[in-house]
């Protein structure tokens, strides 16, 4: 990062109010020229500058870009922090640059409740499936209770929700992370877990688009990795969490929250699962497979389909394969 880039690329009213802004919340491109009142294009060439300074970070998600203010690398953070201080100080003690950001936060409302408006809309359309599900398993308050519990009163780290879907878990554990990456393949779906997140500051919550066999991060980001619910959807459960292990530091923590093995054929059609959930011994071998060194499941009864968490730590190095495992023991959670 060069000093002399930040302050040309604060030297504009525009690109202060757009550093601004995204210490709020992440914005679209579309989002940032509604509330500047300025065109796409236009808006573009300032956001461009200012990634070029390091004080924002693009991310695209389908046709839509989207900013977010620049996490930064650990001996930038304290200058992205200090100047986020000075902007605040200068919206305080200056009443004209004080006024327009008052209005551009008037703008974001409307931006907030239409998101939020399009994910009521998603909701109402999915509604019937969803309660069809729900009914089959353990209500959700007590599976987020009991995984609450299991992670236990250790601060998460760096948190990576896989397969965010709605956006509950990140915003479940958000209090207790200091930072959650909430990931989905879903576009729909990312854009209803924005709605769901908006509410939270930007630099603890970060939406990214990927693929659970392919994490769009480097080695070792993450202390806490979560699948809640997901894992069923792979038709191979090895490649996800071989690629969860690869972003997990060693000593760090996975927790499966997913169905136990089950013969519910239909969920394949009407639901698309791939695996009609996991048994004790499966998911220990899956995860002693991929390097993990897993704690006995506890299980939650409730329904007609047992749901189960599995936590396991993340090993030196990857346990060799082949090795025979015996059925850990069993804890029954009542409800």
């Amino acid at each position: 990062m060069v000093i002399d880039a930040i302050f040309k690329a604060l030297a504009d009213p525009t690109r202060l109010r757009i550093a601004r802004l995204l210490s709020t919340m992440e914005l679209a491109v579309g989002e940032l020229a509604h509330v500047l009142g300025q065109s796409q294009p236009r808006v573009s060439r300032h956001v461009g500058i200012l990634c070029d300074a390091g004080l924002a970070e693009r991310r695209r998600e389908g046709s839509w870009v989207f900013l977010r203010s620049a996490s930064g690398a650990q001996d930038n953070a304290s200058i992205l922090a200090a100047l986020d201080r000075m902007l605040a100080t200068a919206e305080r003690e200056n009443e004209e640059f004080a006024t327009t950001c008052e209005d551009d936060r008037r703008k974001l409302a409307a931006i907030r409740e239409a998101r939020a408006t399009a994910a009521e809309d998603y909701f109402a359309r999915h509604a019937e499936e969803w309660d069809e599900l729900r009914a089959l398993h353990s209500p959700d308050a007590m599976v987020e209770r009991e995984l609450a519990a299991e992670l236990g009163d250790l601060p998460l780290g760096i948190m990576l929700d896989i397969g965010t879907g709605t956006g509950r878990m990140a915003e479940l554990f958000a209090d207790r992370a200091e930072h959650v990456v909430a990931l989905d393949k879903n576009l729909e779906m990312l854009r209803v877990a924005r709605a769901k997140l908006q509410h939270l500051p930007s630099s603890r919550t970060e939406l990214v688009q990927g693929d659970f066999t392919d994490l769009p991060f480097a080695a070792a980001r993450f202390d806490t990795v979560l699948f809640h619910q997901v894992l069923h959807y792979a038709p191979n459960p090895r490649l996800p969490l071989k690629e969860a292990a690869r972003v997990t530091r060693a000593g760090g923590r996975i927790a499966i929250v997913d169905f136990a093995a089950h013969d519910r054929d239909e969920l394949r059609e009407r639901h698309q699962h791939a695996r009609l959930g996991f048994t004790d011994s499966q998911m220990q071998q899956l995860l002693q497979g991929a390097g993990f060194a897993p704690r006995d499941p506890i299980a939650l009864e409730g329904g007609e389909l047992v749901v189960k968490i599995w936590i396991a730590t993340r090993q030196t190095l990857p346990a060799k394969g082949g090795e025979r495992i015996s059925p850990p023991a069993k804890r029954v959670a009542s409800s």
